[in-house]
């Protein structure tokens, strides 16, 4: 196998605010692997809790890895032995299967026994004002969007999430409405919160506490007004079990879990444990969107809209139409780089 990489600018076309902070764009891996004439895909999209800030970083830990192997299981192992961050792995591991995919002739989906079908994605509005809310809103139901993540836990504390909630509300047109704290909440407004959530038609809460007080998820899933999600406290299948009685479902990333090897493993974990399955994504391109997708018949919940906030998108792969994120019908996840 050849590895080859090369880092492509992603520039969002409006800056995504969330409670840790904004984001106006970034420099991911992209990341191929040639067997035979043919290639597979893979993209990584750095971050300091996925394991490599920067994609030099990234490609200096793939470079250096020695563990490839013709079972993609034994080498995702052989990364996690190695100490590779989860989000070059999952580039690596979204690469392979892309490529196992392609030589197979078959979808990514197919591959895996799946069809090729997902519910609503969330079209996320970032932490805004309410004038900008209201203005920008209206343009992502015009593009399409039937379901908004809608980002809180502002550093302005809840009255500014009040407002800014308000303003969807008022801009919605009827769009299903989802909630992410991003761990900005205290555990008293977090509770407060859901309740007041819950009374204006938002469906659940993602990530209400701060990673690392889960010891106060027990007491805030006994009341709960609205169900329960996590996402920065659950990386990989282990973390599951841990989760089993305080929350209503997880929510998985590839960058953060290492790729779709893991992924399949945290989907089985969840459902074992009778746990509601969600997949997000960091700042990716069509290419992890489209790997991404690849799995979507299995999520009761999907956040695969990242590329649509790209300006330009450097890659294809991902369409989104009536409210829905899809892998390409094609060999492999179906997605690539535009000057592949």
């Amino acid at each position: 196998m050849i590895l080859e990489f090369r880092i492509l600018h992603l520039h969002k076309r409006f800056p995504l605010r969330i409670s840790r902070g904004e984001i106006t764009g970034s420099d991911n891996l992209f990341v191929s692997v040639t067997e035979d004439g043919v290639t597979g895909w893979g993209e990584m999209a750095p971050g300091p809790t996925e394991g490599a800030d920067t994609p030099e970083e990234g490609r200096r830990m793939l470079v250096d890895f020695d563990g490839l192997d013709p079972s993609i299981h034994r080498t995702w192992a052989n990364m996690r032995a190695a100490g590779i961050a989860p989000c070059a792995m999952a580039a690596l591991d979204m690469a392979l299967w892309d490529l196992r995919a392609k030589q197979a002739g078959m979808p990514l989906y197919r591959l895996l026994g799946l069809a090729r079908e997902a519910v609503v994605s969330s079209v996320t509005v970032g932490i805004n004002p309410p004038e900008v809310v209201r203005e920008r809103v209206p343009l992502l139901l015009d593009r399409g969007a039937k379901a908004l993540k809608i980002k809180l836990g502002s550093p302005e504390g809840i009255e500014a999430d009040k407002a800014m909630f308000a303003a969807v509300v008022e801009t919605a047109r009827g769009a299903t409405l989802r909630v992410d704290a991003n761990g900005g909440w205290s555990l008293d407004d977090a509770r407060h919160m859901m309740g007041w959530l819950a009374e204006r038609g938002a469906e659940y809460i993602e990530q209400p506490l701060v990673r690392g007080a889960e010891d106060q998820l027990p007491d805030l899933f006994r009341d709960r007004a609205l169900p329960i999600f996590v996402d920065e406290s659950c990386r990989m299948s282990q973390d599951i079990p841990g989760f089993a009685d305080c929350v209503d479902g997880v929510n998985l990333k590839l960058m953060k879990c290492g790729g779709i090897t893991e992924a399949l493993r945290i989907v089985a974990t969840a459902r074992a444990f009778g746990l509601k399955t969600m997949i997000g994504c960091m700042g990716e391109s069509s290419v992890a969107i489209a790997a991404g997708a690849s799995l979507g018949a299995l999520f009761d919940y999907i956040d695969l809209d990242s590329h649509l906030n790209l300006d330009p998108d450097p890659a294809t792969g991902a369409p989104f139409a009536q409210g829905v994120t899809l892998p390409e019908d094609r060999p492999g996840h179906g997605g690539a780089p535009k000057n592949a």
